[in-house]
């Protein structure tokens, strides 16, 4: 009787942090759709760039509040680091992918930029400060170790076919190669950005950490959001590259349905959150 009304005492202060985390993100929605949207159905491109940020900025507050990089894959991060990199390059130049209402004047940019130096946090803390907890032999997603390739350079595995791919097959919304290609990187890239951290998941087979969980979550609900408006603005992007765009994104989505559905149980029922430790896709 008595484990079991701890675990119930568990289990509900979990859904209490839970959902003090998820209101506190639904209220600053709310807050960013009043102040710099005009209400337009492209302020879904600037809420998948602010969900990412809030992720980041959640994992940040993890890592130093705990003084931990537990379970964390630093591959992800530099995925990602150069998701936000690409487009910065791409966005910062031209208008072409910038949403249509004034969010885009300069909102969308600050939030893109935010979320480049939260993950270079991150990444400086995991081989910075935080190294002795760093769980390098569970992230090791990326060459085989007969290749003599440092670990830690692993991400190139993904990012390299990505960009070669988003040289001969990208939009031309802003009508230059070199702003055209960065963008198209940052969205290919970002389809296989979870893959590290969906490995050394699994790799660990153990609970994940609340608050790394929500940052997944988020990070990768955004491509929900963003593939909803690339969808219903399909027009713009035109051809056999914009179907690549769009799946890319579907293919993200796939990735982490396995991720979703456990993440969801975890959440609804206030438990720490586990995966199976075998997966068709990793």
């Amino acid at each position: 009787m008595d484990t079991l009304n701890a675990l119930k005492k568990e289990a509900f202060k979990g859904q209490t942090e839970n959902l003090k985390i998820w209101g506190g993100a639904l209220t600053a929605s709310f807050l960013v759709y009043y102040f710099f949207s005009s209400g337009d159905f492209s302020f879904l491109l600037t809420y998948s760039s602010f969900m990412r940020c809030f992720g980041l900025l959640l994992l940040n507050y993890r890592m130093w509040g705990q003084k931990s990089a537990s379970g964390i894959s630093v591959k992800t991060l530099q995925l990602y680091a150069l998701v936000f990199a690409f487009r910065l390059l791409s966005i910062m130049r031209h208008q072409g992918y910038l949403p249509y209402d004034k969010s885009g004047d300069w909102f969308y940019h600050f939030v893109e930029f935010v979320s480049f130096a939260a993950a270079g946090t991150a990444i400086y803390g995991i081989f910075g400060p935080l190294i002795a907890s760093y769980d390098e032999k569970f992230d090791s997603f990326g060459f085989p170790t007969a290749h003599n390739i440092p670990n830690e350079f692993g991400a190139v595995a993904i990012a390299l076919p990505c960009l070669l791919v988003a040289c001969i097959f990208h939009p031309s919304l802003n009508r230059e190669f070199f702003s055209d290609t960065c963008w198209t990187v940052s969205m290919y890239v970002e389809a296989f950005a979870m893959f590290p951290q969906l490995w050394m998941f699994i790799k660990q087979a153990s609970a994940i950490e609340t608050l790394t969980g929500h940052t997944v979550f988020a990070l990768a609900f955004a491509r929900v959001f963003e593939l909803i408006f690339w969808a219903g603005s399909f027009s713009e992007l035109k051809g056999f590259s914009g179907y690549l765009v769009l799946l890319s994104q579907l293919i993200h989505l796939a990735i982490m349905a396995d991720f979703f559905y456990y993440y969801a149980i975890s959440v609804t029922q206030g438990l720490p959150m586990e995966l199976p430790t075998t997966n068709s896709l990793v």
